[in-house]
């Protein structure tokens, strides 16, 4: 892991810049949510991304890769909820 230290500078009403190569690195945009955790003396300030857009841009890159479309899932869907005839 390459550790890449940073010096920032708080400005007024706490505001911190972070540079524009990690804004791109991370794809961070303007409003984008991060978590700030307080390990004793050590800050950690990390993207935050919410696990449902998470999960929604994973099935999409799945299916795309798997050439099934969202009509595909649906329908496969209601076919696993028929009750099943024993």
């Amino acid at each position: 892991m390459l550790m890449n230290a940073k010096i920032l500078q708080i400005r007024g009403r706490g505001t911190l810049t972070l540079p524009a190569r990690t804004r791109e690195r991370y794809r961070l945009q303007d409003g984008d949510p991060l978590t700030f955790v307080d390990l004793d003396g050590v800050m950690l300030l990390a993207p935050r991304v919410g696990l449902v857009p998470k999960l929604a841009a994973e099935v999409e890159a799945a299916t795309t890769r798997a050439g099934l479309t969202a009509e595909d899932l649906v329908s496969e869907v209601r076919e696993q909820r028929k009750p099943r005839r024993r």
